[in-house]
Formats: C-alpha cells, sequence, structure tokens
C-alpha cells in the first residue's frame, strides 16, 4: 500500500464523520449558554484588567512597518 493509499483510508473515517460533526457544531452553536460562559471569564478577565498594565499601543503601528518592510 503506498503512502498515498494509507493516507486517503486513514482519512475517509473523517471526511464520513464531517456531516455528523458539523450538525453536531452547529447545534452547540444554536444553544450556547453566552451568559453563563461570559460569567465564567469574568473572574479571568478581572483578573487580567487589574494585573497587567494598559498598552500603550495596538500593534497595529508594528504591522505597518512589518508590511512596508515586506513591500521593499
Amino acid at each position: 500500500m503506498s503512502d498515498q493509499d494509507l493516507i486517503r483510508e486513514r482519512l475517509r473515517p473523517w471526511a464520513e464523520a464531517a456531516p455528523t460533526l458539523e450538525a453536531l457544531r452547529r447545534e452547540e452553536i444554536r444553544t450556547a449558554d453566552n451568559r453563563h460562559v461570559l460569567a465564567l471569564l469574568e473572574p479571568a478577565f478581572n483578573h487580567a484588567h487589574r494585573t497587567l498594565p494598559p498598552r500603550t499601543t495596538s500593534g497595529m503601528l508594528e504591522m505597518q512597518r512589518l508590511f512596508a518592510k515586506l513591500r521593499r
């Protein structure tokens, strides 16, 4: 069996499961309790807000500098 055949054989179950997995993903998104999830994340957010210093930049200038370097 060639490497290509082995790869195809190993990918086949995932391809067959893809529609079921996609339906499950959509159902989980549809039924997600966003308020509950946000309530769970609130302590972590508050901790970061208390302990991390504010950023002096958004990183946009650095990104633009890198893009300009790539254009050269």
